[in-house]
């Protein structure tokens, strides 16, 4: 069943999860199907990118140069559009996060290579989920079909232990959560949870969303009064986008109900 009760709209498919970590209690529908995951993928990219810099094999301040063919990939993002060439690690990872840049994504793929963020999957245990290419403005032959592929329940997994600090050091597991919740894009999902920024409630989301034809993805950490993990993947026939990004809002009600961000009684 969906998160609202009754199954998923008429040329929608979808992947989910939802855990709370203190108790397990949680629900999904279809953990283990593999969908595309468009940038949601940039998750494993990011924690490369952590790893490095907790144990000193990469500097946040180190400077990468995009070049014309990072910044010829269309869709999200900002640095392809602005003029400086060179930017730090720190902000390569920061623009990945927090609008998703495309530019920068190939810059640090480019940087720490992808046949490292893919052994990072295979050493979190992840046997379905792994980013698969650089993102490129077409795909034709001779190239992979999409970006990243994977399931609700790896992406819970991998975001469980990050949450919990034992994903690699304390301090990569740190990296990311901070980054994620840097992301500006709370349409999806986190649409549905109760929070404010900028209330000082305590309630924390931390999110990675993915946007492309046919697919809507969104995983992420809740911190209220209990800790939440998730992660919806929707994908779509021609037409279906409104109830595919509805469906997603629908599993957040979900993810708000089991944080227990705003309510007494969070059962």
């Amino acid at each position: 069943m969906s998160a609202a009760g009754g199954g998923p709209a008429a040329g929608v498919r979808i992947g989910a999860l939802v855990r709370r970590l203190d108790d397990g209690r949680g629900i999904s529908v279809d953990p283990d199907r593999v969908l595309r995951l468009a940038s949601v993928g940039k998750v494993l990219l990011l924690g490369e990118v952590a790893r490095r810099l907790a144990d000193g094999t990469l500097a946040a301040d180190q400077r990468v140069e995009l070049l014309d063919e990072d910044r010829e990939v269309g869709g999200t993002g900002l640095l392809g559009a602005l003029s400086p060439r060179w930017w730090t690690v720190a902000d390569l990872a920061t623009a990945v996060a927090a609008v998703s840049d495309n530019a920068a994504t190939n810059a640090l793929l480019r940087l720490v290579t992808l046949d490292a963020v893919q052994d990072l999957a295979c050493q979190a245990g992840l046997r379905d989920t792994t980013v698969h290419d650089r993102i490129r403005a077409e795909r034709g032959p001779g190239v992979p079909e999409t970006f990243a592929t994977g399931t609700a329940r790896e992406l819970c997994a991998f975001l469980a232990d990050v949450a919990a600090g034992t994903w690699q050091r304390p301090r990569a597991c740190a990296l990311l959560r901070d980054w994620l919740a840097g992301n500006i894009d709370h349409t999806l999902v986190a649409d549905s949870i109760g929070h404010d920024p900028w209330s000082g409630d305590g309630v924390r989301v931390l999110n990675k969303t993915g946007t492309d034809t046919g697919v809507r993805a969104d995983t992420g950490i809740v911190s209220g009064r209990h800790t939440v993990v998730y992660a919806v993947i929707a994908a779509f026939e021609p037409g279906a986008e409104r109830a595919a990004v509805a469906e997603l809002r629908r599993w957040g009600t979900t993810v708000d109900r089991l944080a227990g961000a705003h309510r007494s009684d969070s059962s």
